[in-house]
C-alpha cells in the first residue's frame, strides 16, 4: 500500500468534538482487556459512551480483568471469541464505532503455532468485518495493526511507502488482515482505517513474559530486584505511551480523511535498547541487566533497526504525542509497583 503526501498538519480534533463524537454511542472494543484496549475502554466510559469489550480472556493474551476493575460497573462485557461469526453479528448490531484491537501479538509463538496465529489474526479479522458488513454498515472501524509487517527496514525512518516484507507469520497474518479492512471499505464502503503501531507500552501491560512485550520483561525483573537480560543492545527502537496511542484511535475515529488509509504511530525519538535499559533503571532508583547474544529463535525474527516516520497522521488528524518516554517509563513502574501482584 502507498502511502499519501504528506500534507499540512491541521489542529486536533477539541474536546467539544471528541465528547460530541462519542457522547451516547455504542462502541465495540475487542481485545478490551487488554493494555491498550483497557485505556480505550476506561476514555471512552468518561466521554459518556456505551461501551462494550470483548475479549476471550485466551490464557497467553494480553487480556486481564484486572485492567478494567474501576469501570466493570459501567461497560458491557462479552468474553466472547471474535472468531464465534453468530455471537459477534449480534454484538455489533447498532455500534457507531468499533476498535478492532483483538489479536494474537507474540512473533515467536506465531512461529511454533503458525496456523493458530491465521486463526487469529486473520480468519477471526474477517469474521469481524463481515459482521461489520451486515449489522453496523455505517460504523467506523479502526484496526490495530502493526510495523512489523515492514520487517527489516530497508531505509528510516519507515514511511508508509517502505516496501511490506515481514520476517515471521504473526507479520504476514497482520499485513494480510490490515488489507482485509481496507479492501473492505474500497468494495463495500466500510469507514475503516489501520494504525501500524510501534512498541506500545504503560500501565496494564503484560508483564509475566514477552508474549506482549520485552518492556514488561525488563520491568517485572526489576521490581522483582533481578537483572534483565539485554539482546544485542545497539538496535534503535521507538515507542508510544498508551495514552498516546489512545489519542490515536480517538482521533482515526473523528476524522473522516483517515478512512480507508494506514498510517504509521511512532512516538518520542529512536533510543537504542541499551540506553532503554540505563533509562529504565534510572527511573526505578537501582537494577541492573546483562548484555546476552540473540537466542537463535529470537535472531531469525529480528528486524535490525526500527523507527517510524509518522508525519502522515500528525498532518491527517493533528495528533502528537504527549508523553516523554522517562515520564512513561515512571509512570509504569509507578503503576506496578502497586498492582504487581495482579499481573504476574
Amino acid at each position: 500500500m502507498v502511502s499519501q503526501p504528506v500534507q499540512a498538519a491541521r489542529l486536533p480534533p477539541s474536546a467539544a468534538d471528541i465528547a460530541a463524537a462519542f457522547d451516547g454511542a455504542r462502541i465495540m472494543v475487542t481485545g478490551g482487556m487488554g493494555l491498550i484496549g483497557s485505556a480505550l475502554a476506561e476514555r471512552l466510559v468518561g466521554l459518556g459512551a456505551d461501551v462494550l469489550i470483548v475479549d476471550c480472556l485466551l490464557p497467553d493474551s494480553g487480556g486481564n480483568p484486572f485492567n478494567i476493575a474501576d469501570i466493570r460497573e459501567r461497560v458491557t462485557v462479552a468474553q466472547t471469541d471474535i472468531r464465534d461469526a453468530g455471537r459477534m453479528r449480534e454484538l455489533l448490531a447498532g455500534c457507531r464505532y468499533v476498535f478492532n484491537l483483538a489479536g494474537q501479538t507474540s512473533h515467536l509463538v506465531s512461529m511454533l503455532e503458525p496456523l493458530e496465529d491465521l486463526d487469529i489474526n486473520c480468519r477471526a479479522q474477517l469474521t469481524l468485518l463481515e459482521g461489520c458488513r451486515a449489522e453496523c454498515p455505517d460504523a467506523v472501524l479502526v484496526y490495530a495493526g502493526t510495523r512489523q509487517i515492514y520487517g527489516s527496514p530497508r531505509t528510516l525512518p519507515v514511511d508508509e511507502s517502505h516496501p511490506l516484507h515481514p520476517v515471521d507469520v504473526n507479520g504476514v497474518n497482520k499485513m494480510a488482515a490490515e488489507a482485509y479492512h481496507i479492501l473492505y471499505h474500497e468494495v463495500y464502503g466500510l469507514k475503516a482505517s489501520a494504525l501500524r503501531l510501534t512498541n506500545t507500552y504503560g500501565p496494564r501491560m503484560r508483564i509475566k513474559d514477552a508474549r506482549q512485550t520485552f518492556v514488561g520483561v525488563w520491568l517485572r525483573a526489576l521490581l522483582e530486584g533481578r537483572a534483565f537480560e539485554v539482546w544485542g543492545g545497539e538496535q534503535l527502537r521507538d515507542f508510544t505511551y498508551v495514552d498516546d496511542a489512545v489519542d490515536a484511535f480517538l482521533y482515526a475515529a473523528i476524522v473522516p480523511e483517515t478512512h480507508g488509509r494506514v498510517f504509521n504511530i511512532g512516538g518520542d525519538p529512536p533510543v537504542s535498547l541499551l540506553a532503554l535499559a540505563d533509562m529504565l533503571i534510572a527511573a526505578q532508583g537501582d537494577g541492573r541487566y546483562e548484555i546476552r547474544a540473540f537466542p537463535a529463535d529470537r535472531k531469525r525474527i529480528d528486524i535490525g533497526d526500527y523507527h517510524a516516520d509518522d508525519r502522515l497522521f500528525r498532518a491527517v488528524t493533528g495528533w502528537q504525542p504527549k508523553v516523554r518516554l522517562r515520564e512513561g517509563l515512571e509512570r509504569s513502574l509507578a503503576y506496578f509497583r502497586t498492582h504487581f501482584a495482579h499481573y504476574v
